[in-house]
């Protein structure tokens, strides 16, 4: 089963700004970025409970290339994605999406 992903509007902004600020950098970088956030969604999609949970059923996915952590939750019928996290930002700033 492939689960759908749900993403909080916050999360969709989070990916975006760093879309953004890598495309300010290197288009390239941008694109790799991109290509990693979407294969990250679709790992998550195909088994979300393989990765770590976190306090209160939160579950967290780490890229590989890039300096962010996928903060999201497992739903009955999908999972919410809550946070694109840069590994630098103060944690659990996401903590109040649901």
């Amino acid at each position: 089963m492939v689960w759908t992903i749900s993403p909080h509007p916050s999360a969709t902004e989070e990916a975006r700004e760093a879309h953004l600020w890598y495309l300010a950098r290197s288009p390239a970088a941008a694109a790799t970025f991109m290509a990693e956030l979407d294969a990250a969604v679709a790992t998550i999609a195909e088994a979300p409970e393989r990765w770590p949970e976190l306090p209160n059923g939160r579950r967290r996915y780490v890229m590989r290339r890039f300096p962010f952590v996928l903060v999201f939750r497992i739903h009955t019928d999908h999972v919410r994605l809550l946070a694109v996290q840069h590994g630098r930002r103060k944690p659990g700033y996401w903590k109040g999406r649901e």
